[in-house]
């Protein structure tokens, strides 16, 4: 439970993460050891090295980059095996972790790792993608086998001459399971990583399009459409995601479900209670309890006649922000904002209208508004006012977008977007609104081809370490290095593949 010392300036101690937590690495190569921090006010952040200040003794070997959270050794020695802490401080506590380093003679073949990967899934089948050497490490092909029942991971389709695969929605159950769903099959695979099989499919109600998982009560959420005119929505749970042994299925007693949002967890928030459900033709979100998956409250918007389409949350004072459908007549009607403490409706957010996306540190909400390609960037402060701090007219039709740690500088991050149309990708620089384009990363998949989502392009981060990020073209992957904001390769030969996971390290 966060402790709140005075209301107006609410302060959280600092919970961080070290990265890796355990490395072997030969003598004379580099080594790398990171820290990430988050806290209210931010912290600031010291090393120590078997119990010893790191600070003093800086050698030319040894560099502190992006405020301290990236310890740098550049030719590394015997002696540099120990154990480093991370201590992250600010005026309401402190927190530390460690991050050992081994200097042996042939560390590097040791390790078969299956972590640190991207599983694309594609019409082929389902590619594991190393993207620091670009490297395919596994393909599991269509006619290829599940473990328990020994049904082909893609089924032929009668009349058509190839076997291929159709995926919608894929997620990442703590490194140990990739949940993915199979709409035209009606069912939920589910992949175990350690072994990179597919080893269990479940059947769900027809046209699987969308899942959640909820790691709070550890819990996949599936939304099925019923039929390609989501005229039969249904809400399913299942339960011990992370068991992965003889999984159900529980239907929940919601109707026609068009789509629905749980808040992420992150440093800060490791616990989520709530989610909201939303109608097409109500407006209204219907608050509900995850663990007992059921009907909490109905926050109705009647007064802003506002029929919800996406959410995003902030734990920075607490805010809802909802995006409204539009109608076809009326420019977009702006966010809403709701107060998560009394679910009351605090008005429009100004007249920012779009997706709303949320940093992964809370700080930044941005807003991309497909139709007039303005990507609008607000700052949330600490007292829980929202700013505009600056306002980009790009010609970016955004399909998705997502953050990226910036190397440089603690605590900021880039926005990456793809666009629904165009062959380019932005990367702006978050605090500061520069812009910069990657150019000609091939057509995305058109949006015929991909009717489970608005993302017919989207962007996949590798988490708060990573430096990759994934973004399919029609018949091929883009790999870009988000530590130089360049173009890392092209993966050739891979259609739609539009469900992309990341799994860390295992």
């Amino acid at each position: 439970e966060v402790q709140v010392t005075n209301p107006l300036f609410p302060t959280v101690p600092p919970v961080i993460r070290v990265y890796p937590e355990t490395q072997a690495q030969e003598p004379g190569v580099s080594a790398s050891l990171r820290c990430h921090a988050e806290g209210i006010p931010n912290p600031r952040i010291t090393w120590l090295k078997n119990g010893i200040d790191i600070m003093p003794k800086l050698s030319k070997q040894l560099t502190l980059l992006a405020n301290g959270s990236e310890l740098h050794i550049s030719s590394v020695r015997y002696e540099d095996t120990g154990a480093y802490t991370c201590i992250a401080k600010n005026e309401v506590g402190v927190d530390e972790d460690i991050s050992s380093l081994f200097i042996e003679d042939s560390a590097r073949k040791t390790r078969l790792s299956v972590g640190n990967m991207f599983y694309v899934f594609s019409d082929d089948g389902i590619t594991v993608l190393q993207p620091n050497e670009c490297e395919i490490r596994r393909h599991i092909r269509p006619e290829e086998r599940i473990f328990t029942t020994y049904e082909e991971i893609c089924p032929r389709v009668e009349g058509e001459d190839t076997q291929s695969c159709l995926w919608a929605s894929a997620v990442n159950v703590r490194d140990k399971y990739i949940y993915v769903t199979q709409p035209k099959q009606n069912r939920v695979m589910i992949i175990d990583i350690q072994t990179q099989k597919a080893v269990q499919s479940l059947d769900v109600d027809p046209l699987p399009t969308k899942l959640h998982y909820d790691k709070s009560h550890d819990q996949v959420w599936v939304l099925s459409w019923g039929d390609m005119w989501r005229s039969s929505p249904t809400l399913q749970v299942i339960p011990e995601a992370s068991a992965g042994e003889d999984q159900r299925v529980i239907r929940t007693p919601f109707e026609g479900v068009e789509d629905f949002f749980i808040p992420p967890t992150n440093l800060i928030i490791n616990h989520v209670r709530f989610g909201f459900i939303f109608n097409k033709s109500k407006s209204a979100v219907h608050k509900i309890d995850l663990e007992t998956v059921t009907h909490i409250k109905t926050i109705s918007f009647k007064n802003h006649s506002c029929l919800p389409q996406t959410m995003a949350y902030t734990h920075l004072g607490g805010y809802f922000f909802v995006q409204c459908r539009r109608n076809r007549s009326v420019a977009a009607p702006p966010q809403l904002v709701i107060d998560s403490v009394t679910d009351a409706v605090v008005g429009p957010n100004s007249d920012v209208s779009g997706t709303p996306y949320i940093s992964p540190d809370g700080r930044y909400l941005v807003s991309a508004d497909e139709d007039s390609g303005r990507i609008k960037v607000q700052a949330l402060t600490v007292r829980g006012e929202i700013k505009l701090i600056y306002d980009l007219q790009t010609n970016l039709r955004v399909s998705d977008l997502t953050f990226q740690p910036s190397f440089t500088e603690g605590n900021q991050y880039y926005i990456y977007a793809t666009s629904h149309l165009q062959t380019d990708v932005l990367f702006v620089e978050l605090s500061t609104g520069k812009m910069n384009v990657l150019k000609n990363l091939k057509d995305p998949i058109t949006s015929k081809d991909w009717p489970w989502s608005s993302y017919n392009r989207i962007m996949k981060d590798s988490g708060l370490f990573g430096q990759y990020l994934i973004t399919p073209a029609k018949d091929s992957l883009f790999v870009i290095n988000g530590r130089q904001n360049t173009l890392r390769c092209e993966v050739s030969g891979i259609r739609r593949g539009n469900t992309v996971v990341w799994v860390g390290e295992v």
